[in-house]
């Protein structure tokens, strides 16, 4: 019995190098085959038909999508209203940015919007800039974003320069993007009667709830001797100022819109809008332009007729494209060479 006992254990231990060896022989193999390009795999063949096939379906897919995309696009009106240079009274015209940098001198100013079509609520109010460049590396690391979520408690802000302390003070909110906030207001009215403009949930919910501290309030912001922007409320919390969280989301490109408000009443075709506005905002000392816009939306946003363009230009192009080939295809037909190869690598 002992003996037995003694022959069992040793085969089993004889079996289990056998096991492991077949294993790694195994992996080894499918290692040399994929290295080698060898594992089965599907090749397909472009055959002129195939290529003709698809660039004709590319086309017949991206066209309509295209158009359904344009049409949705011109479905929302926008009036648009560029107000910097209108608001420069005569006397300031030849040198615009004396008269920004006054601040005794009034900065009001009215525009008169007509309604051309009927504009159904609400109707979203941007302000859009142009020629600012918000991409700007040292001016899109001027934040911090750590001081934002917990304020005074957080004090490693020497990102922020040259706006990270005033008077050896901190600055919260500290850094370039909050000092250089958007500062004109507006006010609308209707024939006499003030329009029902809403201000709020113009920002991200992540953002107010996750970015922005709710027990964080502005602190020595704008008390330097170089203002920038717009002034902040220090009893209000940062995460309950929408305005400076939607400033405070940077721009990609040198021409931007940021969400104003809502107007929540219809505006009807003949309607005349009356904008009274502050033109507080320094945009002359860079040549940059300053635009009031209305918008309503479509099941896809806003009015941008980019994408669906797009579409139809690669669509145009998939169908021009499989045109040609197939003049060339039956101009000059080649014969399909042998792909027996191909069916043998499969099997194997």
């Amino acid at each position: 019995m002992i003996m037995m006992e003694v022959e069992g254990s040793s085969t089993s231990m004889n079996r289990a190098p056998d096991q492991s060896s077949f294993l790694r022989s195994r992996r080894s193999k499918a290692l040399y085959q994929f290295k080698q390009q060898k594992l089965p795999a599907c090749k397909p063949v472009l055959t002129p038909t195939s290529v003709i096939t698809v660039f004709l379906l590319m086309g017949f897919v991206f066209i309509p999508i295209g158009l359904i995309t344009l049409r949705a696009s011109r479905d929302a009106i926008e009036i648009i209203d560029r107000y910097d240079a209108d608001c420069i009274p005569e006397e300031y015209k030849a040198n615009k940015l004396s008269y920004i940098t006054n601040s005794s001198i009034p900065k009001n100013c009215t525009r008169y919007l007509k309604v051309q079509k009927f504009m159904k609520a609400p109707i979203y109010i941007y302000y859009q800039l142009d020629n600012y460049y918000q991409n700007h590396r040292r001016y899109v690391k001027s934040r911090s974003d750590q001081q934002l979520l917990y304020g005074l408690e957080y004090s490693h802000t020497s990102a922020c320069e040259p706006e990270e302390s005033s008077n050896g003070l901190p600055i919260v909110p500290c850094g370039l993007i909050a000092w250089s906030m958007f500062n004109d207001t507006f006010m609308f009215a209707r024939e006499s009667m003030k329009l029902k403009v809403s201000r709020n949930n113009i920002s991200w919910k992540s953002d107010r709830e996750h970015k922005f501290g709710k027990n964080v309030y502005p602190f020595n912001f704008q008390n330097g001797t170089l203002i920038g922007g717009a002034k902040l409320d220090p009893r209000i919390p940062l995460s309950e100022q929408e305005d400076f969280i939607v400033w405070m989301r940077a721009a990609a490109l040198l021409s931007f819109r940021k969400l104003y408000g809502r107007v929540e009443e219809d505006l009807e075709p003949g309607n005349v809008v009356v904008v009274n506005l502050m033109n507080n905002y320094n945009t002359y000392s860079f040549s940059g332009q300053k635009k009031l816009i209305l918008s309503t939306s479509s099941w896809l946003g806003g009015r941008n007729d980019f994408l669906g363009i797009t579409y139809i230009v690669v669509g145009s192009s998939s169908i021009i494209i499989s045109i040609i080939f197939m003049l060339l295809h039956l101009k000059n037909p080649r014969p399909y060479g042998d792909n027996s190869w191909n069916k043998k690598s499969l099997s194997n």
